[in-house]
């Protein structure tokens, strides 16, 4: 299942792995990449010839030019030693020679140890190693890569399926979307915690379910690597967005703790169940991310009080990751990040990510954005040079112009990093909120994805996506997210956070403690007080008197319109 070549050598009180084999009645030969050598441990030099001609058939390396084919195989030549049995001194000396070569030994019993790093690229020799760990423990320790060519699910897959939608009519069930809470979350894991392939579902699955049925949904993803950083864990979260939307038959929308996936009657019928999720995100993440990653483990739970505790540990990860930019300036900066991933569903779309203006899906910041390009050169996150700044106040430089211009295919040649109300950034429908414009209140209202209510601009969430959410640039309305809300250039053009009159109860409970933090820094420190929520109103002439008795500053500012 690894594709690995297997060279079989020596034999243990008379008896060899091969004679075993054939008991069992398993093929052997190069066919089945089963090669046996010989009973004696002298034998092994034949693999190691192996070794030598792969340097100086595939890396133009001359016979006989040993500095050369040593660090050929070191480098090049992924192989390692599988000592199984009571190990000699025949069998060390053999070891050793192996060792020089750059293949480390891992063995299953009892040998004094070797694990600093030097001629091998990992550890050297590494003892008591159960035979069920022992391949993948191989594997790891040599610092292959192993690639998962095929993905066993039984609907299509690719890239063809990205933006097909799953309507009303042709749909067997869902989850997240306002109807239950759906969360997606990835956490970097110790090589020893997780097992690589592991794909589990905890709680009812598509086939306990009728047409028409809900369900909380936690896709937890544990991924480990030599390589993997904590830094990486939201690149590699956001890809569930376009990996999910490659099955033939399912959508997803949003992200974090807000996703939406929604499976049709057609996928079911194949035989499409939630553990095919997990299969295609270990299968892409090894295909993508190989580099960086040995492991992935995937556990996908459907019982509530299991969805809410990983949706807690997930909303203190968020906190944590959001955080990482709160000193961070735009003039800091020479470079700001495009992200490209919602042009499936909003094909003009381009969103720019600078330190204080993070992606509107809420799951991208600037760190991330410049780690998922280290990752990823040629990835839907590309930096941008900001250029001439055009306008500090409403934020629009040159260089995000151009590069605007070119990624929407010229769409949209220009927009304002900073504003609502002048040529606003494009907006797609995986924002986490999106902000409108009150006129009769001089401000502005925001409404995030989670409130399924009335607001005071007369539309639902649900409405302002569909009739914003395409990447259109839209004066008087913008999507960004929940973190944007209190950041310092949160629609500084217009007159800033001061401007903000209505939001839901439930996102404004969410961000109290920044708002305070954010009221403060302003000169207004009850703010979050005067700004209206659905208890108050759902239109702006329910909520203008609250304002007018709480004295809210945008009733002193300059008129938004007009």
């Amino acid at each position: 299942r690894k594709n690995l070549y297997i060279f079989c050598a020596a034999n243990q009180h008379g008896t060899t792995v091969i004679e075993q084999l054939l008991e069992a009645k398993v093929q052997i030969g190069w066919g089945t990449r089963i090669v046996p050598f010989g009973p004696d441990i002298t034998s092994a030099i034949f693999a190691l010839g192996f070794a030598n001609r792969a340097a100086m058939s595939f890396g133009g390396v001359q016979p006989g030019d040993y500095k050369k084919i040593l660090k050929y195989n070191k480098d090049r030549i992924f192989a390692f030693v599988n000592a199984l049995g009571e190990v000699g001194t025949d069998w060390a000396a053999a070891a050793a020679g192996c060792v020089n070569w750059g293949f480390p030994t891992i063995a299953d019993t009892d040998i004094p140890e070797i694990l600093p790093t030097g001629i091998c690229t990992y550890e050297h020799v590494v003892a008591n190693v159960p035979h069920d760990e022992m391949a993948q423990k191989s594997i790891e320790i040599r610092g292959l890569k192993v690639q998962v060519t095929e993905i066993d699910i039984p609907c299509a897959f690719g890239p063809a399926f990205e933006g097909e939608r799953v309507r009303g009519a042709d749909l067997f069930c869902q989850m997240g979307g306002g109807k239950t809470q759906c969360t997606e979350y990835l956490q970097l894991a110790e090589m020893n915690e997780i097992e690589d392939g592991k794909v589990t579902v905890v709680g009812k699955d598509i086939g306990d379910l009728k047409e028409g049925d809900v369900l909380p949904l936690a896709i937890f993803m544990q991924v480990a690597g030599r390589e993997f950083q904590q830094d990486f864990e939201p690149i590699l979260e956001r890809q569930t967005h376009h990996l999910i939307n490659y099955i033939q038959g399912v959508m997803h929308i949003g992200q974090r703790d807000i996703a939406w996936v929604r499976v049709s009657k057609a996928a079911v019928e194949k035989g499409f169940t939630l553990k095919d999720i997990g299969v295609v995100l270990h299968a892409k993440f090894h295909q993508d991310f190989g580099k960086i990653l040995d492991k992935v483990q995937v556990t996908l739970y459907t019982n509530q009080e299991d969805v809410d505790e990983i949706t807690a540990k997930a909303r203190a990860a968020y906190k944590q990751r959001d955080e990482r930019v709160e000193k961070m300036t735009d003039e800091d900066v020479e470079i700001f990040y495009s992200c490209t991933l919602c042009q499936s569903f909003a094909p003009t779309h381009v969103c720019s990510v600078s330190p204080e203006r993070t992606g509107l899906c809420g799951a991208y910041n600037w760190m991330d954005c410049k780690a998922s390009f280290e990752i990823n050169p040629t990835g839907p996150n590309q930096p941008i040079e900001k250029g001439e700044c055009l306008d500090p106040v409403l934020g629009q430089w040159a260089g995000v112009n151009e590069f605007v211009k070119k990624a929407s295919r010229g769409a949209i040649d220009h927009y304002n990093f900073y504003s609502i109300v002048h040529d606003p950034m494009t907006t797609c429908g995986c924002c986490e909120c999106i902000a409108a414009l009150l006129p009769a209140c001089n401000g502005v209202m925001t409404v995030n994805r989670e409130y399924a209510g009335e607001t005071p601009c007369g539309m639902k969430f649900t409405t302002l996506a569909g009739v914003m959410g395409g990447g259109a640039s839209t004066p008087g309305f913008v999507g960004h997210s929940k973190y944007n809300i209190t950041q310092r250039k949160f629609i500084k053009g217009d007159g800033g956070l001061l401007r903000m009159v209505w939001m839901p109860k439930i996102l404004k409970e969410e961000i109290k403690e920044r708002l305070l933090k954010r009221g403060e820094e302003l000169g207004v420190p009850n703010l979050y007080d005067m700004i209206a929520d659905e208890t108050v109103g759902t239109t702006e002439e329910e909520i203008l008197p609250f304002l007018q008795e709480k004295g809210h500053p945008a009733l002193n500012m300059d008129p938004l319109v007009g």
